[in-house]
């Protein structure tokens, strides 16, 4: 569109100024060292603020002041039932949110129960989403669930969980008791609060309006959410009127009307070309008005169409044909369609009344991104379109078979949509959970090198901001089981998640200290003992743990500068006797192992054998004091009462 311009200030949550639906994913770029990286707001920021968002238009539903009692005291579980569509997942999520107790974020814990222990902390807060867990699959979930709950409840945690709507009946008899049924919210009230989220003025009999109030008593709250969306986005756009009851008017419209005049449209346009026109110019809104010929031309291509149209001069031109179809391009060439919404509802028609086409329509997606009529935004926003539509009808794999597919690209030249693919499906309400799943899955199979980078970025930047257990546990196949870069990156993307995440470290440490110390998995646990980076208090049951297997798989050389660190961080700073505790610990019974820990101290002790290159010397008397701590706590092992030196051991060429 062009002749207007429009201005935004003091947006409270994203802000949406174009055509169709909006899509809350940062953008994936590729820098010129081929690596992604994100631009813009990071992952956690993005959550925090949906979650401030959903706080600010929350209406509760009926029963939730008895939900909320149910989880006031510490290891409490409840379960929320009811019917779709009145914002049961957004109930638990708040829930979870009004727990004034509460010190790190909500955690959602996947449907079925992954690799490890499953460990808690008082007042840690979890939400386990079985909404669209199916009747086959919810024997298996229900598992789960009981397991949870029980480490929940032991925990002095707390868990909502949302159930599968009308699978009641298969619900255990020790459950029963924990079901909370929530009724329908004040839809009328929903559909205020969101108004006012995005900050459009309205008058109270503004509301009053015979469709307004058939989608207060019917629609499910993210319909009257995206109905608050749509009166937005026709004030925005400056294209409807300057009131509220004309943005109202377009937005309902857009809202109930747009499926039959689809059909309709549909039914006067039975031309191949014309309709494949149609769905491209809907996927590429916003893009040059050639990409949609274009994205025409390839639709027809994929569907093995042999056109009849006119060529040459004999056919109308492009915008004529456009014009037929109800489309414009504006004065730069961009396509906009005239009714607030239109192209979404058109991308709907399509996925959902030609089901047999879908795979041909993932596949013309494919060949679309390689269309140089479109630059990076319009890349983007067709991948968006893509996936909304795919995972709407419950096609998830089809996200997936082009991630696959674009990682699998010579240069990396796809990673970027690939990822924001990947991050769509796993940001997704319904399906989050599958995509969790198959990340795991590729993380521990075969993949390709582009993949496993691709994977590495999206479980630091979008799965650990939520989910940060499970990204750790695919960062760790990915540093196990790849090669070459790919391995490096996993292992620095995993040690900064431990790094700063007490739980993580713990697990980690557990874990890979139960493995034989092949390649890959030393560098790993040398990398997770390393103070360089640790911005933690490290667990030191686990600390020890991993020390120990150091110690008695690996030579003395590998693990000596990483003890000589540790040795530099207790000098410089406060002597911490628990770190020095953990070493002895992790030493204890095996002589052989005791020794190369004293010696490697003893090294230390002397500067001309230990002081790195370029750091600031360490003084002598700081270094006689954590060498006789050492020896100290070494002679408590043994059961001797006296003191050693550890300088003068050294001096001497003593060992134990």
């Amino acid at each position: 569109m062009t002749g207007h311009r429009t201005t935004v200030s003091a947006p409270r949550a994203g802000v949406h100024t174009g055509s169709g639906d909006q899509f809350n994913f940062v953008t994936w770029m590729v820098g010129a060292n081929e690596h992604l990286f994100r631009a813009g707001t990071t992952r956690l920021t993005l959550v925090r603020e949906q979650r401030r968002r959903l706080i600010g238009c929350f209406v509760p539903p009926q029963h939730y002041g008895r939900a909320a009692e149910r989880l006031e005291p510490r290891g409490s579980v409840v379960l929320l039932d009811g019917p779709p569509g009145l914002g049961r997942r957004a109930a638990a999520t708040m829930l979870l949110e009004d727990v004034p107790t509460a010190a790190r974020p909500v955690e959602e814990l996947p449907p079925t129960r992954e690799e490890g222990s499953f460990e808690v902390s008082t007042d840690d807060r979890y939400l386990l989403d079985l909404s669209s867990v199916t009747d086959g699959d919810y024997p298996s979930a229900e598992r789960a669930l009981i397991q949870y709950r029980s480490v929940v409840e032991q925990g002095d945690a707390r868990m909502a969980v949302v159930l599968p709507a009308g699978l009641g009946w298969m619900l255990h008899e020790d459950l029963s008791s924990l079901v909370v049924t929530l009724g329908r919210p004040r839809g009328r009230a929903v559909f205020i609060r969101h108004l006012r989220a995005r900050e459009v003025p309205f008058g109270a009999d503004d509301l009053d309006t015979e469709e307004l109030h058939h989608l207060f008593v019917s629609a499910p709250m993210r319909e009257l959410a995206r109905l608050a969306e749509l009166v937005a986005e026709a004030r925005d756009t400056k294209r409807y009127g300057t009131s509220f009851r004309t943005w109202r008017a377009e937005a309902v419209a857009a809202a109930t009307n747009w499926s039959e005049e689809v059909a309709r449209q549909l039914r006067e346009h039975r031309g191949a070309h014309e309709r494949a026109l149609l769905v491209a110019a809907a996927m590429v809104s916003d893009a040059p008005a050639e990409a949609a010929l274009r994205g025409a031309q390839l639709l027809l291509d994929v569907l093995g169409h042999e056109s009849d149209d006119p060529v040459g001069l004999a056919r109308a031109d492009l915008g004529e044909q456009l014009t037929q179809l109800g489309i414009e391009r504006g004065d730069d060439g961009r396509i906009v369609f005239r009714r607030l919404a239109y192209d979404s509802a058109v991308r709907r028609h399509f996925w959902t009344n030609f089901p047999d086409l879908r795979p041909a329509f993932r596949d013309w997606v494919a060949r679309c991104n390689e269309m140089p009529e479109l630059r990076a935004k319009s890349r983007m926003d067709l991948i968006a379109r893509f996936a909304e539509q795919a995972m709407a009808t419950g096609c998830p794999d089809h996200v997936c078979t082009l991630v696959e597919a674009w990682t699998r690209q010579q240069g990396g030249r796809f990673r970027a949509e690939a990822a924001a693919a990947l991050e769509l499906g796993l940001s997704h309400e319904r399906f989050g959970s599958y995509f969790r799943s198959r990340a795991y899955d590729w993380a521990t199979g075969r993949i390709s090198p582009g993949l496993a980078s691709v994977l590495t970025d999206v479980c630091r930047q979008v799965i650990a901001a939520t989910h940060p257990e499970q990204a750790a546990v695919r960062l760790r196949h990915l540093a196990l089981r790849q090669t070459g870069a790919e391995r490096v990156a996993a292992r620095t993307a995993l040690l900064d998640l431990a790094h700063t995440n007490r739980r993580v470290f713990r697990r980690l440490a557990d874990r890979i200290a139960g493995l034989p110390l092949a390649e890959g998995a030393d560098e790993l646990l040398l990398g997770l003992l390393d103070p360089v980076s640790l911005r933690i208090v490290p667990p030191y049951k686990e600390f020890a743990l991993g020390w120990r297997a150091l110690l008695m798989a690996r030579p003395a050389m590998e693990w000596t500068p990483v003890l000589h660190r540790w040795l530099d961080t207790l000098a410089r700073g406060p002597l911490d006797h628990r770190v020095v505790g953990s070493l002895i610990v992790a030493a204890a019974g095996d002589y052989g192992a005791l020794n190369r820990l004293y010696i490697a101290v003893c090294e230390w002790t002397v500067p001309a054998l230990s002081d790195a290159p370029g750091t600031a010397p360490i003084p002598p008397a700081a270094r006689q004091r954590v060498g006789e701590l050492f020896c100290r706590e070494i002679d408590v092992l043994l059961g001797m009462g006296s003191t050693h030196s550890a300088a003068g051991a050294q001096e001497r060429g003593e060992g134990i």
